[in-house]
């Protein structure tokens, strides 16, 4: 597997043009084996006219010198660098473990990975991949996957697969698991539980995920005949100091859920920091559910009830359709990945609900 991670500028590592470290050249190779240039190039290019002995010898020395050709100077030569992009908003959890999948998927390809971030510099949020792929397209990579785009109309003349992408019309082949009936799945775990009082925290308003994870649990709710009470409703922004700061608001209101359901798990992770420093007891006085499935969610105390979406199945998936496009093949315009809830001991009954949250702690307190 070959996997380079790049931050911020991509064009710094790979142009010898811009960037002041000094690199070993096919010259180097050349004088260090005491051929030609053209005799190097041969062994590179793996042309006719070099004898086992020369090959052999070249190759040595080229693994000794830890030579590696340019880049940008190959695609010009053949137009093509046999490197897709991996753009995303930022390196958290969730893009992680897409990560995770994506590289399995490019094992025994002759493609390698490149992963640009921007930081999670929310001034520079919508429209961030239209920049980044016009500095990349047709140079640097041959196609590019974005994670969870803002925009995903953007002409650069290479193909695009887009994950969990904005509300907007799509133009590219995209992926995404089934929020919505994942957010259902949440929901209706904790009404099987007898939770009436469940609180929503929401995700980035701008993605598709987030409003059908909102749907999802307003459509359960309806289903068990329960209004929709915009009191229990706070945006997280699938961020978790956001998220810890609306569980804290929804936790000292006037009568607090006994359950939340947050929109991913960095959220829900938030609400589970929120409830702890206002002494909440979690699960007997909340329980909480939250949305991916990433691997903090099996080290938090308690481990937490999650909708599990497959996020390296994920990654992988939309690698083989960004290859396959590479290819010439033809692919599905949307893919949907299925989701299952994980239940964990951060999930139980409730309460009486004729006891406060305040109060059912006062009397699990006493001696």
């Amino acid at each position: 597997m070959r996997m380079s991670t790049v931050v911020d500028n991509v064009i710094d590592v790979y142009s010898p043009i811009v960037t002041t470290h000094s690199r070993t050249t096919i010259r180097d190779v050349a004088e260090r084996a005491g051929v030609s240039v053209a005799t190097v190039s041969k062994v590179l290019n793996g042309r006719y006219g070099v004898s086992a002995a020369t090959l052999a010898h070249v190759q040595t020395v080229i693994d000794e010198l830890g030579y590696q050709s340019s880049i940008v100077a190959s695609s010009l030569r053949s137009h093509q660098t046999n490197v897709v992009g991996i753009l995303v908003a930022d390196l958290e959890p969730f893009s992680t473990e897409l990560l995770k999948g994506a590289a399995r998927a490019v094992r025994d390809t002759p493609y390698e990975l490149v992963v640009y971030s921007a930081g999670g510099r929310a001034a520079d949020r919508v429209g961030w991949e239209r920049r980044y792929l016009s500095r990349l397209g047709g140079t640097l990579i041959d196609g590019a996957l974005l994670v969870t785009p803002t925009v995903v109309d953007a002409k650069v003349g290479i193909p695009v697969v887009a994950v969990d992408p904005h509300t907007g019309d799509s133009g590219v082949p995209t992926i995404a698991s089934d929020n919505l009936h994942g957010a259902r799945l949440a929901t209706e775990h904790l009404l099987e539980l007898g939770h009436r009082r469940i609180g929503f925290i929401s995700g980035r308003p701008d993605l598709e995920s987030a409003r059908l994870r909102r749907q999802g649990y307003e459509l359960a709710l309806t289903e068990a005949g329960l209004p929709i009470d915009p009191t229990l409703v706070a945006d997280g922004g699938f961020e978790e100091d956001t998220s810890r700061e609306a569980a804290r608001h929804l936790l000292t209101g006037a009568t607090p859920p006994s359950a939340i359901f947050a929109a991913n798990d960095l959220s829900a992770l938030g609400v589970l920091a929120a409830a702890d420093e206002l002494g909440f007891h979690v699960p007997a006085d909340l329980s909480i559910v939250g949305f991916d499935n990433i691997p903090e969610t099996v080290m938090s105390e308690p481990p937490l009830t999650t909708v599990d979406q497959s996020i390296q199945v994920m990654g992988r998936r939309a690698v083989e359709m960004l290859l396959a496009l590479l290819g010439g093949a033809e692919v599905a315009q949307r893919v949907t990945l299925p989701t299952r809830l994980v239940q964990r001991r951060s999930t139980t009954t409730p309460r009486d609900p004729l006891t406060s949250p305040s109060t059912a702690r006062a009397e699990s307190e006493t001696p």
